[in-house]
């Protein structure tokens, strides 16, 4: 197994620097499910900003390619259980998937809740508490 940097996934599917886009796809094509690549869920996050923020791809798209991850023999995501329900409910509910992921990974950790200042994070996720009030020091 071999990690991968989120600048390595991002080359595989952006080609904006042809050199490095095809030295990511040789890496990946080299993969197997015997020796696959290993996607942290740092990595994950990262990934997923980086198309929506600075790519602009459309959830659509996104949803589209961390399907064809996550169905990758030869490719291991961490945490894949969580990912792929935070997946499903992002596409269903229409919620944001890094908060449906995190919302998801912080339960799996036994949280009993998870603390935002995002208002529509709490109110679409039952388990994301909206953090209000002042706090003394």
């Amino acid at each position: 197994m071999i990690g991968v940097d989120t600048n390595v996934l991002l080359r595989l599917y952006v080609a904006d620097d042809a050199s490095q886009h095809a030295t990511a796809s040789r890496f990946f094509g080299e993969r197997t499910a015997e020796s696959p690549a290993y996607i942290s869920m740092i990595v994950f996050v990262e990934f997923i900003w980086a198309l929506t923020r600075t790519y602009n791809y459309g959830w659509d798209r996104v949803f589209a390619l961390i399907g064809a991850l996550i169905s990758a023999q030869d490719i291991l995501i961490e945490r894949e259980d969580a990912v792929t329900e935070a997946l499903a409910r992002a596409v269903e509910e229409k919620i944001d998937l890094v908060d449906a992921l995190i919302a998801r990974a912080n339960a799996d950790d036994g949280c009993s809740s998870t603390v935002t200042f995002d208002r529509k994070a709490a109110r679409r996720l039952s388990s994301m508490q909206l953090l209000t009030g002042t706090s003394r020091s």
